[in-house]
């Protein structure tokens, strides 16, 4: 009998270790994390949280974030902040949508897939600081984060503008995110410029921007601009290109159901509170954007209106010349008298400006619009010197004050009538600075450069 009970005994293990190591070989094939670094395999616990604007910011936002596909029911969870831990008594609870990405579909990667979650908080009240966590509602969460609603009314406001990361983004591109964050660190929200990588599709860089910004990532919230390196082809050999597969699985943004598909989460608006923000898609159907920059612009009721897109209106490196925008969406932007351009992809920098031309031709300090040209990361080109200052005048460009080799943050701040714009350098230090004077009334601005006019 005992010799019974040793055979059976011994013949459920060698069962169970074959199920075992059927189950781990079953594993490995689907998911190879071959060569991976630790924070780029995803697990159960939540990573690659990022916050967003998703409907009016004043009551809502949006949150994604990214797990292994163990994780198939995930939550958010959302609390007024207080000064003890009792926010984790009384959240409310959100469930979350779920994405499956294969990362495998592009050659560059390790071939496993990966869930994105998604969440849209709402009725949330204006001004107030929440806290909210995200995970499977159980064993496996983030930490609590923090953001702030807008106001109703109108207030000062504060944002940074990042153009291309692109380049090594984790060994020099993350001590330029994280010195705006020391230099701005209440900033409403911060804009990505476009090229945020180098190549759309290959999940390894992404883990790099992730990893750079850090918990920034989902505190601030984000308005990323698509860029000609997140619109790529998915096999080396085919020139048809595609916007990135990470773009719209890893960031929930507002979708505009007039525009083209093709278009949606790429092209949208966010009011914060007398602030328009106008993204645009500077990579394709540009056409059918025109119209929607007409439509946006004729319709806004804010006090400042902003526009970016990843190339440049007035192109500031050799041999480049975004001339559709120029020719196109300027007489857009003096029509409506546009106040600030934010541009990136050509790893230079310019800040420039239309002046406003009296009937004498000369020039006062009452403007038009201010264009700016940045890169945050390490990457660069050679200034065309001569095209800034002579190809554009034609167009009514007056440029004001240019750089290369220097990776840069922006702070944009608007209080009341005044917008106060400065470029800060990878250190800190600044480097550049202009002010805006706006009245409301006539729509007339008055331009000063560092050191003029009012403080």
């Amino acid at each position: 009998m005992r010799l019974q009970v040793k055979l059976n005994a011994n013949l459920n293990f060698k069962i169970s270790y074959l199920v075992c190591l059927l189950s781990f070989l079953t594993l490995s094939a689907q998911k190879d994390f071959t060569g991976l670094k630790h924070w780029e395999i995803p697990s159960k616990n939540p990573d690659r949280i990022i916050l967003t604007f998703y409907g009016d910011p004043t009551s809502s936002r949006a949150v994604t974030w990214r797990t292994n596909t163990e994780i198939e029911n995930s939550v958010a969870q959302i609390s007024e902040a207080t000064v003890n831990a009792n926010i984790e008594y009384n959240p409310k609870t959100y469930k979350a949508s779920i994405e499956k990405l294969k990362l495998g579909q592009y050659q560059r990667n390790n071939s496993f897939s990966v869930n994105y979650h998604s969440v849209i908080f709402k009725d949330l009240k204006p001004n107030t600081l929440y806290a909210y966590r995200v995970g499977d509602g159980d064993k496996f969460w983030s930490e609590w984060i923090h953001f702030k609603t807008a106001k109703k009314e109108y207030s000062k406001t504060e944002f940074v503008f990042f153009g291309d990361s692109q380049n090594r983004l984790l060994s020099h591109w993350s001590r330029v995110i994280r010195m705006a964050y020391q230099t701005a660190p209440n900033a409403s929200f911060a804009i990505h410029g476009g090229d945020l990588v180098d190549d759309a599709h290959r999940d390894y860089e992404w883990a790099e921007w992730f990893k750079a910004g850090g918990f920034i990532h989902s505190q601030w919230t984000n308005i990323p601009v698509l860029g000609n390196h997140e619109y790529w082809p998915l096999i080396a050999e085919n020139e048809q290109k595609y916007t990135s597969i990470h773009w719209r699985p890893q960031f929930t943004l507002p979708v505009e159901d007039d525009i083209n598909k093709n278009l949606h989460e790429t092209v949208y608006t966010v009011d914060y509170q007398d602030v328009r923000i106008i993204v645009l898609n500077s990579n394709f159907n540009l056409s059918t954007q025109t119209k929607y920059i007409e439509e946006k612009l004729k319709t806004s009721t804010a006090k400042w209106n902003i526009i970016t897109c990843h190339h440049s209106i007035f192109s500031p490196a050799l041999g480049r010349d975004f001339r559709y925008g120029r020719k196109n969406w300027k007489p857009l932007f003096d029509k409506y008298n546009v106040d600030l351009v934010l541009n990136g992809h050509d790893h230079t920098y310019a800040r420039g400006h239309v002046p406003k031309i009296f009937e004498n031709d000369i020039e006062s300090n009452e403007i038009k619009t201010v264009y700016v040209t940045s890169v945050s990361g390490p990457k660069f080109y050679r200034l065309d010197r001569k095209q800034l200052k002579e190809g554009y005048v034609k167009d009514g460009y007056k440029s004001d004050k240019i750089s290369h080799l220097v990776q840069f943050f922006q702070v944009i701040t608007i209080d009341e009538d005044k917008l106060t714009y400065v470029a800060y350098t990878a250190t800190g230090k600044e480097y550049d600075r202009a002010v805006i004077i706006k009245d409301f009334e006539s729509g007339e601005k008055k331009f000063y450069k560092k050191n003029e006019g009012p403080k």
